[in-house]
């Protein structure tokens, strides 16, 4: 990141950074993706902390992490890890989706099934099409109900709750950047930008966030440009066997492969349960059982069970997985051999756009220059604000980006913050917000800056 960062200084939660005559403000709420890991009684096959530097927590709700509730428990710290629901910038602090993957039996390990009626998902052309939503029907008869779970979601949905996580989160956004500092006025496509990936949960979570930030945008048509599906790179969705060659690597390495055979017997125990033994997708990672089980637990859904014997994966085992979550995503993209290269493949081109977006809005600043007048009579000078900038399209003022864990977890890494705590896996509504402006001097937020916002797509 030499290209686009100069220096990096850390103070509290905030990270400053510095790129030639601008100043840019990265509020982190660091919880959301950094985090000091502390023990609190390891599970029966735990690993050591000599050789994989977590230690896993036996609860899904305590001061290390929050991963049954969207809403953070008052005797907890504000800006405390929640998986459900990223603490993010407020007023007061200004300084969901369905699983992804499914088993084998999934129909047969859901106890309560998933209900989507009252979230309809829109989706037409226009001008001139009907407003049609999706509709959900998984029908009894099917041959392969086995594979999905009864009600009315689909697999990688977003649901009401998730949605209304959104709407909160842009209340809490204008709260600070329209209400407290008046950067913002209206909500416009001249002002904002917003960029999505090709999945539809990121284009509702956008929807959401704009209604929270107006309410008169409900229903309204609002702009979200999205890159074509094989090269979108929030996502990203380029192919790249480069990056490949080097993640199989270092995960071919004892740091990896150790810290699966200390947690084998958890592993045995989840496939006894879940029928998952023998498949690779599960076996080379804990991504699946952590997306499978989180969801669930931030839904307020039941942990899934064994639909013959009705024995549930316990609270501590979800717990564990949790755990192993946060070491896996800090290992691949902070710490591993190569793990710098391995982001640089795979979210580069990213990057090259956040680079692109503060260069537009600095050469656009530069135009608006100071002349010095000399006067010939009295031999004084003046300087004289000579603004060329007027012929020029004004940039809107904030970029909005809605991504994935996997944006949010590279963005964090390639921008050092693994550098000063280890990185966990992003939680939903994770946000990395970035100030640029021309001066540390009030007002620190002016009509002549800008502002870039990324958040991770609650799936919840």
């Amino acid at each position: 990141m030499e290209w686009l960062l100069d220096t990096l200084w850390v103070w509290s939660s905030l990270v400053r950074m510095r790129y030639r005559d601008f100043a840019f403000k990265k509020l982190l709420v660091y919880l959301a993706l950094t985090s000091a890991t502390s023990t609190s009684g390891p599970t029966d096959d735990a690993p050591q902390p000599g050789r994989n530097t977590t230690a896993f927590p036996t609860v899904i709700s305590s001061p290390l992490g929050v991963y049954n509730s969207s809403r953070t428990p008052g005797a907890f710290a504000w800006n405390t890890y929640n998986y459900c629901n990223a603490p993010h910038v407020n007023a007061a602090h200004y300084v969901e989706r369905t699983p992804d993957n499914l088993y084998l039996e999934e129909n047969s390990v859901n106890r309560v099934p998933w209900d989507c009626a009252d979230y309809d998902e829109f989706s037409y052309g226009g001008p001139g099409g009907a407003a049609v939503y999706h509709a959900t029907h998984t029908p009894a008869w099917h041959p392969f109900i086995s594979l999905i779970w009864n009600g009315t979601c689909d697999e990688g949905q977003l649901t009401r709750e998730g949605l209304e996580d959104a709407i909160q989160h842009g209340k809490d956004f204008w709260s600070v950047y329209a209400t407290k500092l008046g950067f913002l006025r209206t909500v416009n496509p001249a002002d904002i930008f917003v960029r999505t990936s090709t999945e539809t949960r990121t284009f509702e979570v956008a929807g959401g966030m704009l209604a929270g930030m107006d309410p008169a945008m409900v229903n309204q048509s609002f702009p979200v440009h999205n890159q074509p599906s094989p090269i979108d790179n929030v996502a990203p969705n380029y192919a790249c066997p480069g990056a490949d060659a080097i993640r199989d690597a270092y995960q071919s390495v004892p740091a990896w492969t150790d810290h699966l055979a200390s947690n084998q017997t958890l592993k045995n125990r989840l496939d006894a349960l879940l029928g998952t033994a023998g498949l690779s997708a599960w076996s080379t990672w804990y991504d699946h059982f952590f997306d499978t089980f989180s969801s669930r637990t931030c839904h307020g859904h039941p942990l899934p069970c064994n639909g013959t014997t009705g024995v549930c994966v316990s609270e501590a085992d979800a717990a564990h997985v949790f755990g192993i979550g946060d070491w896996e995503y800090n290992y691949i993209w902070n710490t591993a051999e190569n793990a710098t290269t391995y982001n640089q493949l795979t979210f580069g081109v990213f990057f090259q756009e956040l680079a692109m977006n503060f260069r537009a809005f600095q050469a656009h600043s530069q135009l608006a220059s100071l002349t010095t007048v000399t006067d010939a009579n009295t031999n004084s000078t003046t300087q004289v604000q000579s603004d060329t900038s007027q012929s020029k399209p004004q940039p809107p003022k904030l970029h909005l980006t809605v991504g994935h864990d996997g944006s949010m977890i590279r963005l964090a890494s390639g921008l050092g913050l693994g550098k000063i705590q280890p990185l966990r896996w992003p939680a939903l509504g994770s946000e990395i917000v970035m100030e640029v402006r021309l001066h540390f001097v009030p007002p620190y937020i002016s009509s002549s800056s800008f502002l870039l916002l990324i958040v991770d797509c609650w799936v919840v």
